[in-house]
């Protein structure tokens, strides 16, 4: 068990380490413009300076907050709405089509209209990242619960379960690997727009941060910047992760 989990991780740490390496000699030797793509030195060498000038872990923070409260959205909204579109079938094939299509919509492109409902606020972020991450988890809620297996379903009735009681003993558990999954790309899309806003609107969060840096061309700032996102992603997947192991203790 423990060598399933070291030799990934070392595997993964070693490709990442060989491909900062080769990224680094790429632009000392001038096959990578060091005017676009910044030396990994310069930006390993930029965080103290960002972390101490920019009140960067208070950015980090507040675009967490952001994706959290979008996250808890889109769990509480889109799961509902996908068990709802997958016990109403008429419901279903009058819905999902266009749920599908606003998967593919640009939501970010929307935010003066949110501007106008919402403000210059933190909610702004929030509702856009919530849109945006909502289709996703819609559907693959519908898919979850569509992919159980009928055998569990009809062993469930041969023990006279309400409709309630299949759904908590049987349809949930074996929909949440898939719901997982949903849960998983909408949080992507969420933080993507989230910080798209930040950047759009010059509103707080890492999304400010990495437009500041940029208009003064402080680039191994800006990439400092961009690696706190990708923070509030791993971190976010880490949790899910948890989550997801938690609530199926068995496996």
């Amino acid at each position: 068990m423990t060598r399933d989990r070291v030799l990934p991780a070392a595997l993964g740490l070693g490709t990442f380490t060989a491909f900062i390496l080769a990224a680094e000699a790429l632009i000392r030797l001038g096959f990578v413009n060091r005017f676009i793509v910044p030396l990994p030195s310069q930006v390993a060498g930029a965080f103290a300076r960002v972390v101490a000038e920019e009140h960067v872990v208070a950015r980090f923070f507040m675009t967490a907050g952001e994706a959290l409260v979008a996250g808890l959205l889109l769990t509480a909204v889109g799961i509902s709405l996908g068990a709802l579109l997958y016990r109403v079938a008429l419901l279903r094939a009058a819905c999902e089509t266009w749920i599908a299509a606003m998967a593919s919509a640009p939501i970010v492109l929307m935010y003066p209209l949110f501007l106008v409902i919402f403000g210059r606020s933190a909610w702004t972020i929030i509702m856009i990242g919530f849109m945006a991450g909502l289709p996703p988890v819609i559907l693959k809620t519908i898919e979850g619960f569509a992919g159980t297996r009928q055998v569990l379903v009809n062993v469930g009735r041969s023990f006279n379960l309400t409709r309630g009681q299949q759904f908590v003993k049987i349809l949930f558990p074996a929909a949440l690997p898939t719901i997982f999954v949903g849960l998983r790309l909408g949080l992507i899309f969420a933080l993507i727009n989230i910080v798209g806003v930040e950047f759009l609107i010059n509103f707080g969060g890492l999304g400010q941060l990495i437009n500041d840096l940029a208009e003064r061309y402080d680039l191994p700032g800006t990439y400092v910047a961009i690696c706190f996102v990708i923070l509030v992603s791993v971190v976010f997947f880490e949790v899910t992760g948890r989550i997801e192991r938690w609530l199926r203790p068995a496996e």
